[in-house]
């Protein structure tokens, strides 16, 4: 009898059966290294794709500002729309997500009241933003966050009339990335950026003038 079960065991092997719960196991063990095997093919193209971009961005841009000059004082305030030139420095701390620290020189802006000139200003407004990139084929679109201080200075208004030094505000963007050559891409990009100043006449405040302005840009950007 136990010459015949073996016999019957080796039979069953001979014929390349295994038993279930072993087949179980290889099946099991098949995906196990399926899916190890794709994460590292995943991990080792993110990391190579990082390695032959470089983490930094460097872009060129002319903007043109486009101000709301929104006004609550009686003065009907209003300033120029204007092109400009603006350099930007983007770090990828992974793939997605990346900071840009917008830069640009002082900017001389014609102050109206109604459709008279009465002065000048300049200001120069760094931003920062917190940007996402979106992964896709043959160009990359980003939008980004962040925060604007302006500096407002050289201001040559009426006697008496004078304007705060100082504004913080929130900035809201969205662009994109097409790639031209290798690491040179053109860029276009929106940013809304908020920029306030209280406006005063003889030490008395006289309301808020809202420059607020919608800044449009195209240029070209350099990754290494």
């Amino acid at each position: 009898m136990t010459g015949r079960k073996v016999a019957s065991d080796n039979l069953f092997c001979n014929q390349g059966w295994e038993y279930p719960r072993y087949r179980d196991r290889k099946k099991i063990m098949k995906k196990t290294l399926l899916a190890a095997a794709l994460c590292a093919m995943a991990s080792a193209s993110a990391f190579a794709q990082s390695a032959t971009e470089g983490p930094w961005l460097v872009r060129a841009r002319a903007v043109y500002l486009q101000s709301s000059n929104g006004d609550s004082t009686p003065l009907s305030l209003s300033i120029n729309d204007k092109w400009l030139p603006e350099v930007d420095i983007s770090y990828f701390f992974t793939p997605q997500i990346a900071a840009e620290l917008v830069l640009t020189v002082p900017q001389k802006q014609t102050l109206s009241a109604g459709n008279t000139e009465i002065g000048s200003f300049k200001h120069l407004p760094p931003t920062l933003t917190l940007q996402y990139h979106f992964n896709t084929a043959g160009f990359k679109p980003y939008v980004g966050a962040g925060l604007n201080y302006t500096r407002i200075s050289a201001v040559n208004l009426p006697a008496g009339v004078d304007v705060d030094r100082n504004s913080f505000g929130p900035a809201l963007q969205a662009g994109v990335d097409i790639p031209l050559a290798k690491n040179l891409y053109l860029n276009f990009d929106v940013k809304k950026v908020y920029i306030r100043t209280d406006v005063s006449a003889g030490g008395t405040k006289l309301g808020t003038f809202k420059i607020d302005p919608v800044l449009y840009g195209v240029g070209l950007g350099w990754r290494f």
